[in-house]
């Protein structure tokens, strides 16, 4: 669904951020897009939503390259941005105003994930909203649109506890076959019950790409004893501890999305080689 091929990208003359990446996303996944920050995930984004250009190279969806921005393919694309300005209105005029850029918006969807993220539509303008809460208005509106291909960059900054709890809740009911969805984040605690295929990005290079099931099957999480040295790919010191990163070990274990990042920007090579077999 998603292809970028042999992509150079730049914001200064001399100085590229990206060198020949090459990724493809296919629908029916939900990717978690990691780095750190500067690393280049919303640079990444922005080309995959036809924001910014390639110096050389391209980025195409449904077979069509997103820099020409034609209608039908902007038509099944929908952003949800980290920083943005809603316009002093109410909900009611916004879903107005946008939704019949999207074909296939569901206004009884939207009611519902407004509902389920407990955001009180009452006529008030989106601006007297809490930052909170204005992302998940935005949140369900992208939701609602039933885009093909939804961009989401750092959707749970701003979120409570509670309100990232219902976001995984949300986000775990809505994925299907049809569409391709891409969260980008720092924050990989939020994200470890819904995604199911891991991108890392390391200076503008992605030096992992792995779904969670070749994951789970190659490698076991969890506490080590200070004296354990077989099979261990990574570990770090923790509360209580040790946490480690070992080989699978026949004894499945769920996936510590934040070991697994400090793993692979300190030991990427190996952990790759790993999965691979």
């Amino acid at each position: 669904m998603i292809s970028i091929k042999n992509l150079n990208f730049g914001y200064k003359k001399n100085q590229l951020l990206f060198r020949d990446l090459n990724l493809d996303l296919h629908a029916g996944n939900i990717y978690g897009l990691f780095g750190m920050n500067g690393a280049g995930k919303t640079t990444l984004l922005k080309h995959m939503a036809g924001l910014l250009f390639p110096k050389t190279g391209e980025c195409r969806i449904f077979e069509k390259d997103v820099k020409e921005r034609l209608p039908e393919v902007m038509a099944n694309i929908y952003v949800i941005p980290e920083e943005f300005v809603l316009p002093p209105v109410s909900i009611q005029t916004f879903v107005d105003l946008h939704a019949p850029f999207y074909p296939r918006f569901e206004y009884s969807l939207f009611d519902k994930y407004i509902k389920e993220f407990e955001v009180n539509n009452n006529g008030k303008r989106l601006t007297t909203y809490s930052y909170g809460q204005k992302k998940k208005i935005l949140i369900a509106f992208g939701l609602a649109t039933q885009t093909n291909v939804l961009l989401m960059d750092e959707p749970t900054n701003g979120l409570d506890i509670p309100s990232k709890s219902q976001f995984r809740r949300i986000m775990a009911s809505v994925a299907n076959e049809d569409q391709c969805i891409v969260i980008s984040t720092h924050q990989v605690r939020d994200l470890a019950s819904i995604i199911d295929n891991v991108i890392v990005l390391e200076n503008g290079s992605i030096i992992f790409n792995h779904s969670t099931m070749d994951i789970a099957n190659s490698l076991s999480f969890g506490k080590i004893k200070d004296e354990q040295t077989e099979n261990i790919l990574y570990a770090e010191e923790v509360l209580g501890g040790k946490a480690a990163i070992r080989k699978y070990s026949g004894h499945d274990t769920a996936i510590d999305l934040e070991l697994l990042f400090n793993g692979v920007i300190k030991n990427s090579e190996v952990i790759n080689q790993v999965i691979k077999g």
